[in-house]
């Protein structure tokens, strides 16, 4: 298949999906690039370009969230805004330390996110921040 057919597909696929699924695409896109930047903290290049695209995509989250015109409720709202400046703590601990394992929390949150955003919201469950590990030093 040539690549302009194939272009010409992956934009028809996008206009079809629902906003919750084109979040739940971002999510597991983050995570899988940082889980490729795990395999490659040798190549700084690669490392930070998957942290960026992560911060990139959870400060849209922030200031998302921060619009007159979400409406999520009030607690739903507080809690995102929480995980995601643990994620922006996470996010600059890793980039310090190009420490493999500081990516791991991240790719968590991700893929859960992802995960949630893909289930009924009806039976999706709330989001709430990562506890602190015992023993964890903060960003």
């Amino acid at each position: 298949m040539s690549k302009d057919k194939v272009a010409a597909y992956q934009q028809q696929q996008k206009r079809n999906l629902s906003p919750r699924e084109v979040e739940a695409m971002a999510f597991t896109k983050a995570a899988v690039l940082l889980e490729e930047a795990k395999q490659k903290t040798g190549n700084i290049e690669e490392y930070s370009k998957a942290l960026r695209f992560n911060h990139l995509l959870w400060t849209i989250i922030q200031a998302d969230l921060t619009e007159p015109e979400n409406q999520l409720p009030n607690e739903i709202k507080a809690n995102v805004m929480s995980l995601s400046i643990f994620v922006d703590k996470q996010t600059t601990k890793a980039m310090r330390s190009s420490n493999a394992a500081d990516l791991d929390v991240l790719i968590n949150i991700n893929r859960n996110l992802a995960a949630g955003l893909r289930a009924s919201p009806q039976t999706a469950a709330p989001v709430e921040p990562p506890r602190p590990q015992s023993g964890s030093q903060s960003a």
